[in-house]
């Protein structure tokens, strides 16, 4: 495995609509698992393909810590009118965080790593991650639902951060990785 790039805010990528997965190839399933352990380095709980610089309609989530797994063409089937506020930040805008109102239930259907449909009923963080991960997919980023007011501040903050990220690039440092393994022999 390997880990890969990240792109942050201002890479054109991240604002690009991806294209669906056709075929289930071992070079797909190697995209997963660099992805899954690039998540993990970076200490998130999803990443999506354009965060990574790639056009596939694929994201991989973890929200337990302990069970990986891909959606590969995902989309929301069912959504609940309930709204739920709560924080979120994202590992292409490093050290940026906002208050987000998104559907507390989501039910999504997608293809796993060996191309079998499956829909998932989700709540609470996992319905958040997923509704987060998919937006990655259609060129969406958390902060394009803040309000004005908390976008401008946002965006402020992120201006004088972005120098850290030279061409839109996030390279994980030797420390993250080394804490990423450290605590994987914890486990």
């Amino acid at each position: 495995m390997a880990l890969l790039k990240i792109q942050v805010l201002g890479s054109p990528i991240l604002r690009q609509q991806t294209v669906p997965v056709e075929t289930i190839t071992d070079e797909l399933r190697t995209l997963i698992d660099d992805m899954i352990e690039t998540m993990y380095a970076a200490r998130g709980i999803g990443l999506a393909a354009p965060q990574v610089g790639r056009s596939e309609r694929v994201a991989v989530i973890d929200v337990e810590g302990d069970s990986p797994f891909a959606i590969i063409n995902p989309q929301i089937v069912r959504n609940d009118s309930d709204l739920a506020k709560a924080e979120e930040g994202c590992l292409s805008i490093p050290d940026v965080y906002g208050d987000v109102a998104r559907p507390e239930k989501v039910t999504v259907r997608a293809m796993d790593r060996d191309g079998r449909e499956f829909e998932l009923e989700a709540e609470g963080l996992l319905a958040r991650c997923l509704q987060h991960e998919i937006d990655h997919l259609d060129g969406r980023l958390f902060i394009d639902y803040l309000s004005t007011l908390r976008r401008k501040a946002v965006m402020a903050k992120w201006a004088t951060i972005k120098g850290k990220y030279p061409g839109y690039i996030r390279t994980l440092t030797a420390e993250e990785v080394a804490e990423h393994h450290h605590r994987d022999e914890e486990l």
